[in-house]
Parts: structure tokens; C-alpha cells; sequence
């Protein structure tokens, strides 16, 4: 599967999983707009009974409208056109909502005309708990009526909720479904984005050891031949050229298995207070050495400043070789490299500059991943198995260093470490 395959997987994924959840919530919305829908409804007609009993009780008639009123989602008010007596109201309103089921707590008030309030009846609970002295929520006048009750229902909310137990059982297991999905998604992509790192890695470690190989093959045949030995410089030279690619495929092979190690047991650090700026100079001039037939020009602007520092001198050493090494290899034809180093606020920092090609943002944070090689411009014309990086980032934060990238395409690349001083 390519990436335009598993981009298309993601995506239609994706909108697929939003589909899921909009038909949901439409479904879940619904399902609760029915449900209050016929709550209200079954509240209508108990309150319409109360309103008719009590019409009957104190022998008066009802208005013709319907005199039941929702003023808001869980308080309806009741005309009945005659004084009322709490008791009554109470016993009514206990046997008509038991008659249709209604077991939901609520509570009541009565409006007294003469003094113009709302006269707090009784809370009536449903599974025995402690009543309340006082209403749970406001319980309005409304100025359409004079003799009137009103009824709450404050748990209206849960009650219906508990209707929709199914709904949400259902939900839950879309919800539980879609991470599942999303998780197998994301194993996918991180399988495959491994298996291109590995891939990647097969083909550079093919081309690293492929030739030196080929130059160990080369010379052994020409040694093996018995007229080599009346010629000893061109027998040396041979030699020395098997030496050299036997050694270089070595110094390969155990920055593999460094990689390996550290991984497997961490970095073992040998602390020890280090001068930096000699070892800067130091590895500058290492660095100046190995690479004497390319021409580049490496100059530093060290800090007089900076106290010693507390490091694994060998680890520092390999991070600043690395480093240098990059610049080198990656800054094209003439190189021109800088070391800064700066003491400020008890923290030193290190800044290895170049002017190469630069590195685009989007590359920047993966520079720093196992394996990973840029796959644009010249990067992959440079031979390497994408790991100097990697142990660079490694040995930092086993220090608990800070390391960054400031890079620009065509502006070269700056990386940068910060190493607090106590």
C-alpha cells in the first residue's frame, strides 16, 4: 500500500468516523426529544385530572382552554378557577401520577391571591430521601391565572436519561469501536512508517558496505597474484587500501551496534569536569585532520568565560564529532562551519553553524528519529546510516542537555546545545 493509498485510507476513515457520531448524536437528540415529548404529555394529562378532581371537589367548572401551562422545561402551572386546599392537592396528585406511572420526584407550591406569593406546598420523593424545606429551584407567578398550583420536577433531567439507557450503552460502544479504529489506524501508519525506516536502512548499510567490499575484493585479487611480489610499493598499496576499507567497514559496524547497546542498557556516563573550549579545539583539529583532502574552511569563536563543565568527555566528544562531521558532508562544495560557544545566565551553549542548503521545517524535529534521512536535495547522494543524529539527541538528553535545530532552506543549518551550569 503507497502513501496516497493510506492517505485515501485516512481520510475516508475519517470522515467516515464523523458521519458515525453525527448520526448518533441526531439519533440520541431525537430519541430524547420523544422521550420528554411523551413526559410532557403524560404530565398534561395528570395535571388535567388533579385540575378536574379538584374542579369537582370544591363544585366549580373549569375554564374551556386547557388548563394546564408549561412555563419552562420542568415547571407547569395548573388553572382550576377555585381556592385550594394543600391537603387535597396533595392527595391528588399522589394518586393520579401513581395511576400513570409518573415516578419521578416533585414538588409543589400554591399561589395565594391576597398576599401575592407562591406558598411552598410539599416535595414528594420517590425513593424516600430527605425532602427539602425549601423549593429546589424558583417556582414563578404566572399573572394569566388567580387561582392556581404550580408543579417542579427538578431531577426531569436524570429521569429521562435513565429512559435512554440503551442510547448510551449503544454510544459507548461506537465510542469504544471508533478508538479501537483509530488506534489500529494509527499501528498502521507508525508499521508502515517503520518499514520505510528500515527499508531505507537496509539500502544505505547495502551501499556502505558495498563498497568498501568491492575494494577489499579488488585488491585481494590483485595480491593473490604471484607477480605482485616484484613489485613491494604496489603490494603496500594494496595492503594499506585493505587496511583502510576494513577498518572503515568496522568503524560501521560498531556504530550499529552502539546503537544497539545503548538502547538495550542506556548510556553508562562517566562524569567528569571537562574544558570545553579544548575540546572543541581539540575535535576541530581531529576533524580538520580525517578530512584533509576536502576543502573546507571550520572556524571557531569560543567564550573565554565558560567554567568547566560536568559531562562524559567521551560521549561530548562524539556528539561534537558527529556534528561537525554532518556540517561537513552536508553543506555541499566548500563548506564554511562555525563553533560558538557562550556562557550566559549559568548556562553554556554550543552553536554549530553551517551554510549549507538548510533544512525544511517540516524535516527539522525527524532529523533527530533512528534511521530517518531527509528525502530531498542531495541528502541521499551522502553516504550514512541516519543514526549520527540519533545518538546526538540520545547522549544529550542522558545528560539532561537541550538540543534544537535552527535551519532555513538556502540559509544553511545552526544546531544548537544548551548545558546548564549549577
Amino acid at each position: 500500500m503507497n502513501r496516497n493509498q493510506v492517505r485515501l485510507v485516512v481520510i475516508l476513515g475519517t470522515f467516515a468516523i464523523i458521519g458515525i457520531f453525527v448520526v448518533q448524536i441526531y439519533w440520541m437528540q431525537k430519541a430524547w426529544n420523544i422521550s420528554e415529548k411523551q413526559f410532557n404529555q403524560t404530565i398534561f394529562i395528570g395535571l388535567k385530572n388533579v385540575a378536574g378532581k379538584l374542579s369537582t371537589f370544591n363544585q366549580t367548572v373549569l375554564p374551556n382552554e386547557n388548563p394546564v401551562s408549561q412555563l419552562s422545561s420542568n415547571y407547569f402551572v395548573v388553572n382550576v378557577n377555585s381556592v385550594i386546599d394543600a391537603n387535597i392537592l396533595d392527595y391528588y396528585l399522589r394518586t393520579e401520577f401513581d395511576k400513570l406511572n409518573i415516578d419521578i420526584d416533585y414538588e409543589y407550591a400554591i399561589y395565594d391571591c391576597h398576599t401575592d406569593i407562591m406558598v411552598y406546598g410539599n416535595y414528594i420523593s420517590m425513593n424516600g430521601k430527605e425532602k427539602p424545606v425549601k423549593p429546589t429551584s424558583n417556582m414563578p407567578k404566572y399573572n394569566e391565572y388567580l387561582y392556581y398550583f404550580g408543579v417542579n420536577f427538578p431531577s426531569k433531567s436524570t429521569y429521562l436519561t435513565g429512559y435512554m439507557t440503551i442510547w448510551t450503552i449503544f454510544s459507548a460502544i461506537l465510542l469504544v469501536s471508533v478508538i479501537f479504529f483509530g488506534y489500529a489506524i494509527f499501528i498502521i501508519l507508525q508499521q508502515k512508517r517503520l518499514s520505510e525506516l528500515q527499508k531505507d536502512f537496509i539500502n544505505n548499510m547495502t551501499h556502505e558496505f558495498k563498497t568498501p567490499i568491492s575494494s577489499i575484493n579488488i585488491s585481494a585479487d590483485v595480491i593473490i597474484n604471484p607477480e605482485i611480489i616484484k613489485n613491494p610499493q604496489r603490494l603496500l598499496n594494496y595492503g594499506t587500501i585493505i587496511k583502510q576499507e576494513n577498518n572503515r567497514l568496522n568503524n560501521q559496524v560498531e556504530k550499529v551496534l552502539q546503537i544497539a547497546r545503548i538502547e538495550k542498557s542506556g548510556f553508562e556516563l562517566k562524569k567528569e569536569k571537562v574544558n570545553l573550549n579544548d575540546l572543541i579545539t581539540q575535535v576541530a583539529g581531529n576533524c580538520k585532520a580525517s578530512n584533509d583532502k576536502i576543502s573546507f574552511s571550520l572556524t571557531t569563536v569560543l567564550d573565554e568565560k565558560i567554567p568547566p563543565i560536568k559531562a562524559d568527555k567521551l560521549h561530548l566528544t562524539n556528539i561534537l564529532h558527529n556534528l561537525l562531521e554532518n556540517a561537513i558532508k552536508y553543506s555541499g562544495e566548500n563548506p564554511e562551519i562555525k563553533i560558538r560557544t557562550k556562557f550566559q545566565d549559568r548556562k553554556v551553549t554550543i552553536g554549530i553553524q553551517d551554510h549549507g542548503p538548510g533544512i525544511s521545517r517540516e524535516y527539522q524535529k525527524k532529523v533527530f528519529e533512528k534511521f530517518y534521512r531527509i528525502p530531498t536535495g542531495n541528502v541521499h547522494n551522502v553516504k550514512g546510516f541516519g543514526l549520527g543524529l540519533y545518538y546526538v539527541k540520545s547522549a544529550c538528553q542522558a545528560h539532561k542537555w537541550k538540543i534544537s535545530l535552527e535551519s532555513e532552506p538556502g540559509k544553511g543549518s545552526n544546531f544548537i546545545i544548551e548545558i546548564p551550569v549549577s
